[in-house]
């Protein structure tokens, strides 16, 4: 296979893929952290608030939405494309909401879990902050792209933006899937 014939990958995908995989390590650190934490005395152990299946259905739909939006956007359909991004827009910040009051919850609980409380409860919020983190940026990421799609005097249209806020997007929705899953099973 010749060079000219090879597909390449965009510098800014490749860069994407990097802090993935960055992110994907410090959150593994997290975890094992929590993990090897967990064995010693003084660990408390607290129940995930139901809201959070809720939240983490809706950050299921979003991946959706932002596939429907990449595919609209690569079949020129601007004003459905739109329309995916702003309901993937909402689903995120929905998301957000969702993980504050879940969060406020176990802060007001009976036996009430704060970051300045147990060793567990300082690595669930500190964890959960790290994510939220991630969230608002692909929220930024989406934003971005979905203002650039209003410019007028676009020549050209390119997924590769979108592509890689989907990617990332995906990504961010994949890691709440295990981190929910790591925190159910490890509660």
């Amino acid at each position: 296979m010749s060079t000219a014939t090879r597909k390449r990958i965009h510098p800014q995908m490749f860069a994407l893929y990097v802090a993935m995989a960055s992110i994907a390590m410090m959150f593994a650190g997290l975890t094992s952290a929590y993990i090897v934490r967990r064995g010693q005395p003084n660990w408390r152990s607290y129940e995930l608030p139901h809201i959070f299946w809720f939240s983490t259905v809706v950050i299921v739909l979003s991946s959706v939405t932002v596939h429907l939006a990449l595919r609209a956007l690569k079949a020129r359909r601007i004003p459905v494309f739109r329309a995916f991004v702003v309901l993937s827009l909402v689903l995120g910040l929905c998301f957000g909401l969702l993980q504050y009051i879940g969060f406020s919850e176990l802060y007001h609980a009976p036996k009430p879990v704060r970051l300045d409380g147990n060793p567990s409860e300082s690595f669930l919020f500190i964890i959960w902050g790290l994510h939220l983190a991630h969230i608002a940026g692909g929220i930024v990421a989406l934003l971005v792209v979905w203002l650039r799609s209003f410019r007028k005097n676009v020549k050209e249209y390119s997924a590769t933006g979108m592509s890689i806020a989907a990617n990332y997007w995906h990504f961010v929705d994949l890691l709440w899937l295990y981190l929910f899953i790591f925190f159910l099973v490890n509660q």
